[in-house]
C-alpha cells in the first residue's frame, strides 16, 4: 500500500502545494483557478488527483504536499465512501493540521440531512477542519480559496508560532452533539 508521506520531501522556499481530491471532478479545476488568482504572500502549486494513492511514476518529480483537501459530494454516497477509503493512503503527520474536508452546497434543499451528519462525524473522527461552500458561484469559490489559503499558509510553516497543530485544534469539527439531548427546556 502506497502511503503520501509528509515529511519525505524537503519544502521549497516560500513555496506550499496544496492537494485537491475529487472523485467526480466537478469542481476541482475551478477551485484550482480560485487558489491561484487569489492574493498571497506566498506561492502555490495545486496538484489535482481523482483517488489515492498517488502513481509512484512521478513521485520523485512530486513536490512535498502542504495540505490535502478533499472534496466531498454529500449527494453522492460513493463519493463518501471513497474518501474515507483513501485517509488510509495518508501519512499519520497529515491528520495533524494538514487535512481538510470541502463539502459542496449544503444548503440545498435537497441536501440529505444523514449525508451532512456523516460527513461530520467523518471531519471530527479525523479531527480535521469542515468547510461548507457553494462552489457554483463565483463568490463562493472565491471565499473557499481565501479559506484554504489561510489553512495552506499555517500548515507550510508561514505563520510565526503558529502551527497546523494549534489551527488543527481551532478549526476541527468537532462531533454534533444528538439532537435529544440538544433540547432546551424552557423553566419559566
Amino acid at each position: 500500500m502506497s502511503v503520501l508521506n509528509m515529511f519525505h520531501k524537503h519544502p521549497e522556499l516560500n513555496t506550499a502545494s496544496i492537494l485537491l481530491v475529487e472523485t467526480e471532478r466537478q469542481h476541482q479545476d475551478k477551485l484550482a483557478e480560485a487558489i491561484l488568482a487569489a492574493q498571497r504572500s506566498f506561492n502555490v502549486n495545486v496538484h489535482l488527483a481523482d483517488s489515492l494513492p498517488l502513481p509512484t511514476r512521478n513521485e520523485a518529480n512530486r513536490p512535498r504536499i502542504d495540505l490535502v483537501v478533499f472534496i466531498v459530494n454529500h449527494f453522492s454516497s460513493r463519493s463518501l465512501e471513497l474518501t474515507k477509503s483513501y485517509l488510509q493512503h495518508l501519512d499519520v503527520m497529515y491528520f495533524l493540521g494538514r487535512l481538510c474536508f470541502l463539502v459542496n452546497d449544503a444548503r440545498s434543499a435537497k441536501s440529505d440531512p444523514d449525508k451532512l451528519h456523516a460527513v461530520r462525524e467523518m471531519a471530527a473522527k479525523y479531527s480535521s477542519p469542515l468547510l461548507f461552500t457553494e462552489l457554483q458561484t463565483e463568490q463562493g469559490l472565491a471565499t473557499a480559496a481565501d479559506r484554504l489559503l489561510v489553512f495552506t499558509k499555517v500548515s507550510a510553516g508561514f505563520v510565526p508560532g503558529v502551527s497546523s497543530l494549534f489551527l488543527n485544534t481551532l478549526t476541527s469539527c468537532s462531533h454534533p452533539m444528538e439532537s435529544s439531548s440538544n433540547t432546551l427546556v424552557d423553566t419559566d
